[in-house]
């Protein structure tokens, strides 16, 4: 929020479960949220055959190492959840990930699994953190959660992908600047978008804040921890960017 004028710069989405609920027998409804484990099994009975017990230990074993599989990463996610300050909604998101394309990410420990499925819902959802937010939370190793990544997003192919902008305020707002110097930053990074083609794009907000605030003494070291970059980086990008 801009100090001076009051204006909301960025906004961080705070879901603690529903505000309300009633507890009449007649009215009442679920108001936790779904589990990303749901028990189901093969009722089988003497009668039905040896082929039939044979298929009914088959579903079994199958079933079970998939729901052993997915109660892991279910953990995972709400461990890395708590410790990142996640919203609910980017959690759900994130089980609905794991469901849907559990092939694309079974052969990978849970840590890596929920590290990249949060940080992709977190994307999908125009709420992008720095891998690094997660990375703190988790022993996950940083090249296989990329490459986990790269692997739902080419599988979702994402619709709404965050735009510049979403990350200058994102930033903006971890280091409390004022909407006048977002708003130079986006102007900053619109006159720059093809030198930035394919840049890291918190590498590019970062450069361009800092440039927008007439590099501002000590900025360069907050916006490098707020990024999850380094100030060489973020000189570097600016040296590139003209104003």
């Amino acid at each position: 929020m801009c100090a001076q004028c009051g204006l909301v710069v960025a906004e961080a989405a705070v879901d603690l479960g529903p505000e309300w609920r009633t507890f009449e027998k007649e009215k009442r409804v679920r108001t936790a949220p779904l589990k990303l484990v749901v028990k189901t099994d093969m009722a089988v009975k003497p009668e039905h055959g040896v082929r039939w017990r044979r298929l009914a230990k088959f579903h079994r074993e199958t079933l079970h190492g998939y729901e052993r599989r997915l109660a892991a990463i279910g953990g995972e996610l709400k461990r890395v959840k708590e410790c990142a300050g996640l919203p609910q909604s980017v959690v759900e998101e994130a089980e609905a990930l794991v469901k849907k394309y559990f092939e694309v990410v079974a052969g990978f420990p849970p840590e890596v699994v929920a590290v990249a499925v949060l940080w992709t819902a977190a994307k999908a959802a125009g709420v992008p953190r720095p891998l690094e937010d997660f990375l703190k939370c988790s022993k996950a190793d940083e090249s296989r959660v990329r490459r986990v990544a790269w692997r739902l997003n080419e599988a979702m192919k994402l619709g709404r992908r965050p735009s510049i902008e979403d990350y200058v305020k994102t930033l903006a707002a971890r280091v409390n600047l004022p909407a006048a110097v977002v708003k130079a930053a986006v102007d900053i990074l619109k006159r720059n978008r093809r030198v930035l083609a394919g840049k890291n794009p918190w590498v590019s907000a970062a450069a361009a804040l800092w440039l927008a605030s007439l590099k501002k003494l000590g900025l360069l070291k907050a916006l490098a921890e707020a990024a999850g970059t380094t100030p060489a980086s973020i000189r570097n990008a600016a040296k590139k960017m003209r104003v």
